[in-house]
């Protein structure tokens, strides 16, 4: 393959980057530009996947933020299937255009499900979380286990990632996205991989303590 066609390809790349980026942002309520910016950086699980719109985690986040006079924007840039190599291919597009605050990366279960190398997982993290460090973005880091039919080593290195991702890059770590509904077949659809609608509140709830701690409050109404 010529340099001019590689260049030409990695064009095509950014450009669809750039696009998968925009576009997942204004599938979401639109962020106020008047306020600081929560982005997600998420998959299915936080986009709504087989959910009524807007009764999602992210959703239930935007909704407390309301309802404790927490003047932050919430903008939902999850994508259905994504892996953190789609992630750090989108983060650079939305952090030039919403500026985030915050930035909560929920990715990874796809990896394992794709069998990415454990190695390009935590590469991938790490240059997510470094990357939003850089903008001047607090990061919360949202775990996951893997079922154990992957086997045990594998199970514990895939969840272990996430908690040496965080010690070392000092980031806020939610242990698990799914901690009180895994076990719990009637929280999940009929996939048995997405959580339902009644299960958001929990997963919020395993979210917010991480991320309560970031956020400014605003001054009373």
């Amino acid at each position: 393959m010529s340099a001019k066609s590689s260049a030409a390809i990695g064009s095509v790349i950014a450009a669809t980057a750039v696009f998968s980026a925009t576009f997942a942002v204004r599938a979401a309520n639109a962020p106020d530009p008047a306020k600081p910016v929560i982005v997600v950086l998420g998959d299915s699980i936080s986009a709504e996947y087989g959910l009524p719109r807007d009764t999602g985690w992210v959703a239930l986040m935007r909704r407390r933020l309301t309802d404790e006079r927490i003047d932050y924007s919430v903008a939902n840039a999850s994508i259905s299937g994504d892996t953190t190599s789609g992630g750090r291919a989108r983060l650079p597009a939305l952090m030039q255009r919403l500026k985030p605050s915050i930035v909560i990366v929920e990715l990874g279960a796809n990896d394992a499900l794709r069998g990415v190398p454990l190695s390009t997982t935590e590469d991938n993290l790490r240059t997510i979380i470094e990357e939003a460090q850089q903008g001047h973005a607090k990061v919360v880091l949202v775990g996951m286990y893997v079922p154990p039919n992957y086997g045990p080593d594998y199970t514990q290195k895939f969840h272990g990632l996430y908690g040496q991702l965080a010690k070392q890059l000092r980031v806020p770590l939610v242990p698990f996205l799914l901690a009180g509904i895994a076990d719990k077949p009637d929280m999940f659809q009929s996939d048995q991989i997405h959580p339902t609608q009644q299960a958001q509140p929990v997963l919020l709830n395993n979210v917010w303590p991480a991320v309560k701690p970031l956020l400014r409050a605003s001054s009373p109404r």
